[in-house]
């Protein structure tokens, strides 16, 4: 039976627990929070065996296979650096880290410790993301030349909650332009030429709406966030003989293929995925049965870069 822990007793974690219940030989063995009350009560909740008011305790104490990482993000590299420090896999929520540095730092320690790290990007391991680039890389749209990728809604404006403070690393970029940037770089790749941001500040001093732009040799991506506005979510690659649209990529249920004319050719539904936290459960197990330090599908190079974008919108607004 492979074991997780979970630090954190945030409503994620209660998916995540419900995936390993999915997911063949493997439990949730525990959970900690700096509250033992909440851990007691998402114990309870969530049929977990053990419960702590420490999470070094808890990893001492249960020497997981791995640890599940569901804090604000603030906390996500101090956290992951606990677990290394105790040769324990981490699977961390997103947005993994805050800044480059943070990134490249804790990654270099668990090169060194070799000790299997990855972000729980659970967008990329989609089936009907997969789908969408299967259709995109052989061909199926032509040279894309336009991709266009919407995420956003109106946040509950209150300046101390997770989307608004800048004590828990709110914004949009930890929030929501991960996964603009995480999806539109798996689908499009990484060597693009030039990127260009710009950002609006709100809250409590951090990014509510952001803009980013990546030139390709021969194509352009715009990526758009925002947490003070409804917007239509959406990802559009356009091509010299068709496009493809991914409705909610981040969740994706669903992918539309169409001719140049705008006729569509193929619609792909996932009718397989219960719950979407399971694939990227699969494939932490899988890393970490075969003593891979990370994961080919989200690379720790993919967290690193992602996080740098994230310090280019914050300078750009003087953050």
């Amino acid at each position: 039976m492979f074991r997780f822990v979970i630090l954190g007793a945030a409503k994620i974690g209660k998916k995540f627990c419900d995936a390993v219940r999915l997911t063949e030989n493997a439990e949730v063995a525990a959970v900690a929070s700096k509250s033992a009350r909440r851990a007691e009560a998402f114990a309870k909740e969530n049929d977990v065996p053990h419960f702590y008011d420490s999470y070094e305790e808890m990893l001492r104490q249960e020497k997981p296979d791995c640890a599940y990482i569901a804090v604000t993000p603030n906390d996500h590299a101090r956290l992951t650096r606990l677990c290394i420090a105790h040769g324990i896999p981490v699977l961390c929520e997103k947005a993994m880290f805050v800044t480059e540095e943070e990134a490249e730092s804790t990654f270099a320690l668990a090169k060194e410790r070799n000790v299997f790290c990855m972000e729980a990007l659970w967008s990329r391991f989609l089936p009907a993301n997969h789908r969408a680039k299967e259709w995109l890389v052989s061909g199926r749209i032509g040279e894309p030349k336009l991709s266009r990728f919407n995420i956003g809604f109106a946040a509950p404006l209150d300046n101390t909650n997770r989307y608004f403070s800048r004590a828990l690393a709110g914004g949009c970029t930890t929030d929501i332009t991960v996964y603009a940037w995480m999806l539109t770089t798996f689908m499009l790749g990484k060597d693009y030429r030039g990127i260009k941001v710009s950002a609006l500040k709100g809250g409590d001093e951090v990014d509510v709406v952001n803009q980013i732009t990546l030139e390709y040799e021969n194509t352009l991506a715009a990526l758009t966030a925002t947490l003070v506005t409804d917007i239509d979510e959406e990802m559009v690659i356009r091509g010299t003989e068709g496009s493809i649209r991914i409705p909610r990529p981040h969740f994706a249920r669903e992918c539309f293929l169409y001719d140049a004319s705008g006729q569509l050719l193929e619609h792909y539904t996932d009718e397989k995925t219960v719950n979407g936290f399971t694939w990227e459960i699969a494939e932490a197990m899988r890393c970490i049965r075969e003593g891979l330090p990370e994961s080919p599908v989200v690379p720790w190079a993919d967290t690193i870069d992602c996080a740098g974008v994230f310090d280019q919108v914050r300078d750009s607004i003087g953050l």
